[in-house]
């Protein structure tokens, strides 16, 4: 029993320090109390108890994500208050000052000891997020291959709810986009490089394929969506209401597939005169070794076809291949790194850099 509740603890604590990195205070203040109250046998023991901890690397997310869930739908009012989310989803400018992890920890755990059982079953469901970030780390990638003279065609692996097939639909730096967009990147890039931005881009299809798709215009999937957001993010959680908005009014289609047999069926349904760009963003860490080798030969060898009326690019947003993260540790995956492959002729190169949710992005190419 000892055993289960420190191997619990440690994911929690795993998890608290990915928050800190990330920018989370409240997040890491609440899964480090969540990891001392774990050993204690508390109200977090008890929700776990029954459930196979040692298998459980999601626990952390999937725990924050179903309580986010509930004050989200007005279950949590004690809780509420300390979430900056819960105001901005109710039209509310949230509080200035950040939330204090110790002042929230007790309202955390009366709701999980009080909701039990709606919270165990919230934590079967798949954690499903789609980070509108990733969508600034792409962009350079995105204008590169439009900037050869062809409309897109956009492809999309993992693409949960399809929100970055809407890419060029958000506001990026004042400089690029819909000036009326509601989603607005207002510091992209770190330092003084930048990607070319005097480039139109006209996409002509959004396509997309994901095992689990979230449906972005129910109010079931932008809760799903939402809920995964970290509360104390008010500019994430913003963008991603605003991309939910523009998901209503420019369609994409997702289908529920396996990525590469999608991917190799999407292959051969080119179109002359336009450029189709494969792509993905911290997508291939949850691939096998044999998984990210199907996957560069399909495009190298739909590549071999491709010529100049009709290009191919493969734009990624990746950690860089350390083969598995569960194996390897996920503290040691690395820095997340953009790269573009063009054919006819295979071009690769290395675009930027950035945190897996997005800005600020270092720009590094030409």
């Amino acid at each position: 029993m000892r055993e289960r509740r420190e191997t619990l603890a440690e994911r929690l604590r795993v998890q608290a320090g990915h928050c800190a990195t990330y920018g989370s205070p409240l997040y890491e203040g609440l899964l480090l109390r969540a990891a001392d109250d774990a050993l204690a046998g508390g109200p977090v023991w008890r929700l776990f108890e029954g459930r196979d901890v040692a298998a459980a690397d999601s626990a952390p997310l999937s725990l924050m994500g179903a309580v986010h869930r509930l004050a989200l739908t007005g279950r949590t009012p004690g809780l509420a208050p300390f979430l900056p989310s819960v105001a901005i989803a109710q039209g509310r400018e949230p509080q200035a000052e950040a939330p204090d992890p110790a002042a929230a920890w007790p309202e955390f755990a009366a709701v999980i000891d009080g909701l039990r059982d709606e919270i165990a079953d919230l934590l079967g469901r798949p954690i499903q997020t789609n980070e509108v970030g990733r969508a600034a780390a792409l962009l350079g990638g995105f204008l590169d291959v439009a900037g050869r003279g062809r409309p897109l065609r956009l492809a999309e692996l993992g693409t949960s709810a399809g929100l970055n097939l809407r890419w060029d639909r958000f506001r990026y730096e004042d400089a690029w986009g819909d000036p009326a967009s509601p989603v607005r990147f207002r510091e992209v890039f770190a330092g003084d490089r930048r990607p070319r931005l005097d480039v139109d881009a006209r996409v002509v299809a959004r396509e997309g394929c994901d095992r689990a798709p979230v449906d972005p215009t129910t109010e079931d999937g932008r809760l799903t969506l939402m809920c995964y957001v970290w509360a104390d993010q008010a500019e994430r959680f913003a963008r991603l209401r605003g991309a939910l908005e523009v998901a209503r009014e420019v369609p994409a289609t997702v289908e529920r597939s396996d990525a590469l047999d999608w991917l190799e069926g999407r292959l051969q349904r080119r179109e002359p005169g336009t450029a189709t760009v494969v792509f993905h963003s911290i997508v291939a860490l949850y691939f096998s070794t044999e998984q990210r080798a199907r996957l560069k030969s399909l495009l190298a060898e739909a590549g071999a076809s491709a010529s100049d009326d009709e290009p191919l690019a493969w734009l990624r947003f990746e950690h860089p291949d350390t083969g598995d993260p569960v194996a390897t540790g996920w503290s040691r995956i690395g820095t997340p790194e953009v790269r573009l492959t063009v054919w006819p002729g295979g071009e690769d190169r290395s675009l930027a850099t950035a945190a897996a949710h997005g800005p600020p992005v270092h720009w590094l190419a030409g």
